[in-house]
């Protein structure tokens, strides 16, 4: 069978560079590949499922913690800003000079009962966070504990006073409805779908809402389903105005909820607002301490494995690489000794590399795609509705692909530069 080097193109001279040159390397590095079809064909197949598991892993942890920021996030508030806790102070000691009484010795010191605590001037802190810039909504809050009750049934509760349209743009509440319309007017309340069936309670039925000596009936305007059966249990939200009254803070709020336009702000800007006002900030990192570093670990645990698929690309385009050029030892030496230049040879197997890492990767990507497809059609919850929304996002897939060509480049590197250093006379007698 005839040889790639005797079907080949005399290479151009030094002075013809350009298209010409090009041409006949890339022209030669087909060609190698093609004699070479099955190993060809399964460097291109390893490459493909390299990309493939890189690209499937990759928009499966992003839709996982999308899906569970989005179900943590969508029930509190990216950053809430409350009063300080009341504290107990050390004994001041005596003024230099006062006679005083031996201090008795305090051998236990109680943290004072917590009660709840209105921030002060609330209205013109409302109007200073939303001129922050990183702000993008800000909602008052009053919170307080209290008792549900429904003839025999009663359970223990959170209540919640809001203003309906400013919570909405925090929580969006008005998308947690599950049954009734979402209004919150006087007398009115919309309440947690788990706490309506403890009840035995429908939309447009009365409950009694019990705080100490306080009490108010409230119709059920809505059934909430936010996400958390815990919260659905034993979630009240009331009119701020009836909060106020039930909690005993009138004309008050306990804390402000803010949302971010960027999430992950959320802890930079708890912080600076700590610093310039005299109120507790607290982040959603803060408060979601252990969801923090699994989030973190599952984005450490992906890049390793990204980095091991992609070691693994590398050696092994490397190692068919490798035997191409002691296959091709002949061949190489003859070109060499017709004219060919050590930087063509070169050329010839890093566009091999090339080749190999880009038809690897469109193939890897299109498997992908099927994987994800398959992932959300056939993988269901017990509600019947795919566990979570995965996509492989466009720019994802470019980086992904670019990256294992540049791979392919690089694993090329070693067996182009062994090819280059061949003796001529020494290749053509072996």
């Amino acid at each position: 069978m005839p040889s790639a080097a005797e079907h080949a193109p005399a290479p151009p001279r030094r002075s013809a560079w350009g298209a010409a040159t090009l041409g006949f390397e890339r022209r030669l590095a087909l060609r190698f590949l093609r004699e070479g079809r099955m190993q060809t064909l399964l460097i291109i197949v390893g490459v493909a499922a390299g990309v493939a598991v890189v690209a499937y892993i990759s928009a499966l942890i992003t839709g996982l913690q999308a899906n569970t920021l989005d179900k943590t996030l969508g029930a509190q508030a990216h950053v809430t800003l409350q009063s300080l806790e009341d504290e107990v102070r050390a004994v001041a000691p005596a003024a230099s000079g006062v006679t005083a009484p031996a201090p008795t010795q305090m051998r236990q010191v109680q943290p004072r009962a917590q009660r709840p605590r209105t921030l002060a001037n609330w209205p013109a802190l409302l109007r200073l966070l939303e001129a922050e810039p990183a702000v993008a909504a800000v909602s008052p809050t009053v919170s307080g504990a209290g008792l549900a009750r429904r003839g025999e049934a009663s359970r223990a509760i959170a209540i919640l006073g809001v203003e309906l349209d400013r919570h909405d743009r925090i929580v969006r509440l008005r998308e947690k409805v599950v049954a009734g319309a979402p209004r919150l007017g006087p007398g009115e309340a919309m309440i947690g779908r788990e706490l309506a069936d403890d009840l035995g309670v429908r939309v447009g039925d009365r409950v009694l809402l019990v705080t100490g000596d306080l009490n108010e009936s409230v119709r059920v305007t809505a059934l909430l389903d936010l996400g958390v059966r815990d919260l659905n249990r034993r979630s009240v939200y009331v009119p701020l105005r009836t909060g106020q009254s039930l909690v005993g803070l009138p004309g008050g709020v306990t804390h402000v909820d803010m949302t971010l336009h960027d999430v992950w702000a959320a802890g930079e800007v708890a912080a600076s607002l700590a610093r310039r006002l005299p109120y507790q900030v607290e982040s959603w990192q803060q408060a979601n301490a252990q969801l923090v570093s699994a989030l973190n670990a599952q984005s450490v645990s992906t890049t390793i494995i990204r980095g091991v698929v992609m070691v693994v690309v590398v050696l092994g385009i490397a190692s068919v690489l490798v035997v191409s050029v002691v296959q091709k030892r002949r061949e190489i030496g003859i070109l060499r000794a017709i004219g060919a230049t050590r930087g063509q040879m070169m050329r010839v197997f890093l566009l091999q590399g090339a080749v190999v890492g880009a038809l690897g990767s469109a193939l890897g990507i299109a498997l992908a795609v099927a994987l994800i497809w398959a992932f959300t059609r056939f993988v269901k919850g017990s509600d019947g509705l795919p566990l979570f929304t995965i996509t492989l996002a466009p720019a994802l897939a470019l980086r992904i692909a670019a990256l294992a060509t540049v791979c392919g480049v690089v694993a090329a590197v070693a067996p182009a530069r062994r090819a280059a250093a061949l003796d001529p006379a020494q290749a053509i007698r072996l």
